[in-house]
């Protein structure tokens, strides 16, 4: 454990990409939303204003996953610090990251839910579908997500350092085809009621378990490629 710790020292040796940038990305969507909402409610119009914004930080997740393995893996292990060790700091360290973001969204969450959308009836964090089961629940999905887009990247990087660049494009294409592929499917027999009946019945809490799950999944995948990966 001390070395996985040394691993998370090492990865947050430059705290913007896993830190300052998310935080950065987050509050900019915030007040780039708060100003939307302003404007929107100056010409007048009136009702619940919901920005999706707040998903911002996730889709850079997937690219903080990618730049920990690429960008560091290589030194640590001129650094020998072996695969298993800078695997286990690196999920410790997006955990950490992750962590600090679900926080983030549930304080904010609850500071617009006490000013009724910061008095605009406008909502950044908290997403009703999203806090029907709670703050906690509400924390734990955007953990879970946050954790998801994470190892994604790291995922893919995986397959780059392990394959090479022709077998990382050809394999993200054939995801690409199989998730087009299942929603053919479920066009063809007319399955999206209860795609979406499901969905509802899971709620957020039910679904970000679900996409620990898939986590979990990917992380082994990772972990088995890494094995083998080339610096």
């Amino acid at each position: 454990m001390n070395r996985a710790l040394n691993v998370v020292r090492l990865q947050l040796i430059n705290r913007q990409t896993f830190v300052w940038i998310p935080l950065i990305i987050l509050f900019g969507s915030l007040a780039i939303s708060l100003l939307i909402y302003g404007i929107i409610q100056s010409s007048g119009a009136r009702g619940v204003m919901i920005s999706g914004g707040v998903q911002a930080p996730l889709w850079y997740f997937g690219v903080i996953g990618a730049q920990a393995l690429t960008r560091t893996f290589p030194f640590s292990q001129a650094m020998s610090i072996t695969r298993r060790d800078f695997f286990i700091g690196t999920l410790l360290t997006a955990v950490l990251t992750a962590g600090l973001l679900a926080v983030v969204f549930v304080v904010g969450g609850l500071i617009e839910h006490a000013t009724n959308g910061y008095g605009m009836n406008g909502w950044f964090f908290y997403i009703p579908w999203v806090w029907e089961a709670g703050p906690l629940a509400a924390g734990v999905a955007y953990f879970a997500l946050a954790m998801l887009a994470f190892v994604i990247g790291f995922w893919a990087a995986t397959v780059f350092k392990r394959f090479g660049s022709l077998a990382t494009v050809v394999t993200l294409v054939g995801v690409g085809l199989v998730a087009v592929a299942v929603a053919w499917l479920v066009t063809a027999t007319r399955s999206w009621p209860a795609v979406v009946d499901t969905v509802v019945t899971l709620g957020a809490f039910g679904l970000a378990v679900c996409g620990i799950l898939v986590t979990l999944v990917l992380s082994t995948s990772s972990f088995a490629t890494l094995r083998r990966a080339v610096p």
